[in-house]
């Protein structure tokens, strides 16, 4: 029960030494959840507490219970949340990512800065990453969804519609339930252009990860064999199948402009960023084992040539090209001066003020590097664009290495308008 009730990976607990603070309070946090399940137990859930924190029994028979405690904590919590939990309640497929919590749709700037301001001051070279062998679907398909989380209701006409569609290939039975089809829908969106295996394969392996009506370890074939017939009927569907690529067409250009400011921000907030393979580019990938396939590096070098001989891409036309654009000149700018982000560097905030403010996310690094990127790309559309929103540069000239634009300010002019900041390109990364 403590081990279910346990939040996170695992307690950081070293045998023989004291428990550190945030330690005590997890595990005290999980005994009192803990309690309320099994009350008459109470002795027992404080005994083993103060065993997963090393407070007693001999030293090797202490050591061996701190170690074995934390070794199964991280399973539990894997197959518990997001190996299960995370197939059962799809609401928001783009929550539902490894060490993220469904329950929470994002953070304000202030926040935003405020913790990157204490990971420069605390962990200035940990890793940072969007995309990993083990997340549940590439960083872009998440990208993209974001998108519907602005759309709200126009994404419930929609998917009524295409469930009423679909009504046909669901067996007597009524299968797929309505949890998995919904899960279905969304990666459609999120994935697209994808194949009918690559859907099956996926849609296959969350029925199974969600155990509601089979598993790897006791699938039900009929159950199995519904869905399989379902999505085959889905794909086969080719009006059906063009509504869904014309409703993905419709939020492209808010989910490039994602796409591109989640990347300039991993690359050049505090910490070190990792780029699982393929990232560079456009990643529309799923779970494992579907974001393992092999990447095509030479298109991917192509590409690179191409943008190093002077092309220019449209985001919403070649994401692949605008994504690389991003990537390589970030990491250059990273293998050129790391000093400018790594432990011996600064992390400042940058103030916008306009109408469209809380649309900016912006920050300066070691005073020679500035990241502008967008939030909430749609809403902003809506609310009537830049306007005359401006953003407080350092002093000095700077150059956009993105698009290749130049900023020349005076000392007393500091303040830029957005709106001519990211006049040819989504995201801006400036440098002095």
């Amino acid at each position: 029960e403590i081990l279910v009730a346990f939040p996170v990976y695992r307690a950081y607990v070293h045998s023989g030494e004291p428990p550190p603070q945030a330690s005590v309070q997890l595990l005290d946090e999980a005994a009192n959840v803990t309690r309320t399940c099994v009350p008459h137990r109470a002795a027992e859930v404080d005994l083993v507490r103060d065993l997963a924190l090393g407070r007693y029994g001999s030293a090797g028979a202490r050591a061996e219970f701190v170690t074995r405690f934390q070794q199964t904590c991280g399973p539990v919590m894997a197959k518990g949340v997001e190996d299960t939990a995370f197939y059962r309640w799809p609401r928001f497929l783009a929550l539902n990512e490894v060490g993220g919590n469904p329950a929470r749709f994002g953070v304000g700037t202030a926040e935003f800065h405020a913790r990157n301001a204490e990971r420069q001051r605390e962990w200035p070279v940990g890793m940072t990453a969007l995309s990993t062998h083990d997340t549940k679907r590439g960083e872009d398909v998440r990208a993209r969804l974001a998108v519907l989380s602005e759309l709200p209701d126009e994404w419930a006409a929609t998917v009524r519609e295409w469930w009423t569609a679909a009504a046909p290939y669901r067996s007597t039975a009524g299968w797929p339930d309505a949890t998995a089809e919904y899960l279905l829908w969304q990666t459609l969106v999120g994935a697209w252009p994808l194949d009918v295996e690559r859907a099956w394969t996926y849609a296959e392996k969350a029925a199974r990860e969600a155990k509601r009506h089979t598993s790897w370890t006791d699938p039900d074939p009929e159950y199995d064999d519904a869905l399989r017939a379902f999505v085959g009927g889905v794909f086969a569907d080719a009006p059906l199948m063009q509504r869904v690529a014309t409703f993905v067409n419709r939020i492209a250009p808010y989910a490039a402009a994602n796409t591109l400011a989640q990347k300039l921000v991993q690359l050049t907030m505090p910490g070190v960023p990792d780029v699982y393979q393929g990232t560079e580019a456009g990643a529309f990938s799923l779970v494992d084992p579907d974001n393992r396939r092999p990447v095509d590096f030479d298109r991917l070098r192509r590409q690179l040539a191409e943008l190093d001989a002077g092309a220019r891409p449209a985001p919403a036309s070649d994401l692949d090209a605008a994504k690389l654009l991003v990537t390589s000149r970030a990491l250059r700018l990273r293998r050129d001066h790391p000093e400018w982000f790594d432990a011996r560097a600064t992390y400042e905030p940058l103030v916008a003020y306009g109408p469209a403010a809380a649309h900016v996310v912006a920050f300066a690094r070691a005073g020679h590097v500035v990241a502008v990127a967008p939030r909430l790309p749609l809403g902003l559309e809506r609310a009537g664009g830049w306007r005359d929103t401006t953003i407080e540069l350092p002093p000095g000239n700077w150059r956009d290495v993105l698009t290749g634009a130049r900023q020349e300010r005076a000392a007393q002019q500091t303040a830029l308008p957005v709106a001519e900041l990211l006049a040819g390109f989504p995201v801006a990364l400036l440098v002095q």
